[in-house]
């Protein structure tokens, strides 16, 4: 499958993203042309070549007016958006009204700018404790961020990649001037985009991640985590302005992966004193709260007494609810936690007519495997229904 991975070692901004996809585009000549045509009012993009660490890449401005964003008062990271500025503050109004009757933008990227913001006024509107249609977006709501924001969308949308993997996301550390105050990094906002994703800090001061950036990570990532098994085709470098020790960039990575990976937390513990009811009740309530999978092990512990290792496999942001479940329905005193990478295949559901009615078809695909099952609560509707076997009830909706 096509697949886009992108790393977010040093931090995501808006530019820094359009410039790294701009990379992988055939011609990013023209499709700089393509961005100056959606009529974003008073705005051009201006694509130059720049140079971190020895590496060469990318850097994308916005100039309105003939005016590079960093002289409207962006200072910040150097990123792109500073939360330091002073412009026009508009709501989700402002925003819609520019996208839809202001622009030539197509109409799903226009869909996918309104819904990247909807996620940034969705933060604001509980870290400000205000209701979303009463938010004015200050710093986001420049034009130079409705640009940004524009050009990721089209181009992702050009490029229409099958998967969007993202790395952990290194948010920076200390603090950040915005129109409310100094502020802790990352900025509140920020912070509660990218929940239930995997940040770090790490030991660069300042801030690295801002909330444009977060948002549009968190609206096209179809999963976080370790980079996938892939054959990569183009590498794009995505510059950001400010110069650190490291390499102030943004990676991005588009080629083929044979099949999807993700990453799985597995929470597991040791019982030796709980019935075979009272386990079973648990591993009930553990799939109820979200568990990919529950199993149990019969395992041998401490004075020699046979017990059983329960384990739960969830997505990261199913965790803490899933540990609070193990405390509640099982008696350990202590719930280990482990992350691990998880080959996927690719499967699809459709329905398939039957002499018995309509059956959900399980198809798998990937890593050189393709096979299909039907769904077992079909199969066995059929065969209580009609005094069958499950084999006769399967071979039954084959035919």
């Amino acid at each position: 499958m096509k697949t886009l991975y992108l790393d977010c070692g040093m931090g995501a901004a808006g530019d820094m993203l359009t410039a790294a996809l701009l990379e992988l585009m055939p011609d990013p000549d023209a499709s700089v042309l393509r961005l100056n045509s959606l009529g974003i009012p008073d705005v051009e993009f201006v694509k130059e070549s720049s140079e971190k660490c020895g590496i060469v890449g990318t850097r994308v401005s916005v100039r309105i007016h003939g005016a590079e964003e960093g002289e409207h008062g962006h200072d910040g990271n150097g990123h792109g958006h500073s939360h330091g500025s002073h412009g026009a503050h508009r709501g989700m109004d402002g925003i819609r009204h520019i996208v839809k009757e202001h622009s030539v933008i197509p109409e799903k990227v226009a869909s996918d700018i309104l819904n990247v913001y909807k996620i940034i006024a969705d933060a604001e509107s509980r870290v400000h404790d205000v209701p979303v249609d009463e938010i004015h977006f200050h710093e986001v709501g420049q034009l130079d961020a409705i640009a940004d924001i524009a050009a990721v969308c089209m181009l992702i949308n050009e490029l229409s990649p099958d998967e969007i993997a993202v790395s952990p996301v290194h948010v920076g550390s200390g603090k950040v001037e915005c129109a409310h105050g100094i502020l802790p990094v990352p900025a509140p906002a920020t912070a509660l985009i990218l929940q239930g994703a995997p940040i770090y800090g790490g030991d660069v001061e300042g801030e690295l991640c801002t909330p444009t950036g977060a948002a549009l990570l968190k609206y096209f990532a179809t999963r976080f985590g370790k980079m996938p098994v892939m054959s990569v085709s183009k590498i794009g470098y995505g510059m950001g302005k400010k110069d650190f020790q490291a390499a102030n960039c943004v990676r991005a990575f588009l080629g083929e992966s044979d099949g999807s990976t993700d990453t799985v937390v597995e929470l597991s513990c040791n019982v030796d004193d709980m019935t075979g009811e009272e386990i079973g009740f648990a591993v009930e309530r553990l799939f109820e709260g979200g568990a990919l999978d529950v199993y149990t092990t019969p395992i041998g512990m401490k004075k020699n007494r046979p017990g059983t290792l329960i384990c739960a496999m969830c997505n990261h942001e199913n965790k803490d609810a899933l540990v609070r479940i193990m405390f509640r329905h099982t008696s350990t005193a202590g719930v280990r936690e482990r992350t691990a990478a998880r080959y996927v295949l690719d499967r699809t559901i459709r329905k398939v007519p039957t002499p018995y009615g309509e059956v959900s078809l399980k198809e798998y695909s990937g890593y050189g495997v393709k096979r299909e099952k039907y769904e077992y609560d079909d199969i066995a509707r059929i065969a209580r229904e009609n005094g069958l076997s499950l084999a006769e009830a399967r071979d039954a909706a084959k035919k």
